[in-house]
């Protein structure tokens, strides 16, 4: 395969793939062809999905390089625990496990849906390295008092997620549907987040854990996009 006529591919696939699912059959014999040269998919009848990036037309869709590794930065098996030790797959109570499949829908969603939001909990300088497509970075530092979030972060973070403060306190009505994560099944980032906004009243039917994080996604051969500037 031509890695260089990748995005043509790409989004021929994505053509055919969206018009398939409005019940559509009249693809071109090109675009088929295209859609039946991406090889890697992320199932059996899914090559690509396209996704809006911060307002801007993203295509999601695996390496294609059948030879390719994983990035370094997440190939170390081993670290000390604590800190970094295997996390349960459920965090307990409302609270859903989501794996890639789950998140690249609310990825998809989150353009176009202003109540749902992925957010990635982990710190600067590692968002820095690659996130995931629509990604917004909240520390988990900014909502967790034991690593010494101020009152001013977590209301910041807290309005950034749609919360409203009143007189009588957070009011979470409208708050939005927050997909979090971290490095993956060893990393306490997102899930100390998580227990954080928990104990604040955050509703727990609209805290969402991707576990496996960037370490399943950089595994899976998924792109990763750089922070947005701010």
């Amino acid at each position: 395969m031509n890695i260089s006529n990748l995005p043509k591919l790409i989004l021929a696939a994505s053509l055919s793939l969206g018009l398939a699912a409005c019940g559509g059959n009249d693809t071109k014999p090109d675009e088929q062809a295209a859609a039946a040269d991406i090889k890697v998919k992320m199932t059996p009848k899914m090559a690509s999905v396209e996704v809006m990036h911060h307002g801007q037309p993203f295509t999601i869709v695996r390496n294609q390089d059948t030879n390719n590794t994983v990035n370094a930065a997440f190939a170390k098996t081993s670290r000390p625990c604590p800190p970094f030790c295997i996390r349960p797959y459920s965090l307990g109570g409302d609270v859903e496990t989501v794996a890639e499949l789950e998140v690249i829908d609310y990825i998809k969603k989150s353009g176009s849906d202003d109540s749902i939001m992925i957010v990635d909990a982990r710190t600067p300088d590692w968002v820095a390295k690659g996130t995931l497509p629509n990604a917004v970075n909240v520390p988990f530092k900014d909502v967790v008092r034991s690593k010494g979030a101020s009152d001013v972060s977590i209301a910041d973070a807290l309005e950034t997620f749609g919360a409203e403060e009143t007189d009588k306190g957070w009011d979470f009505s409208k708050a939005k549907t927050l997909v979090m994560f971290c490095n993956g099944m060893w990393c306490g980032q997102s899930p100390l987040a998580i227990d954080a906004l928990r104990k604040m009243g955050y509703p727990e039917s609209k805290l969402k854990w991707y576990r496996d994080g960037m370490q399943s996604w950089e595994i899976l051969g998924l792109p990763t996009v750089k922070p947005a500037a701010e």
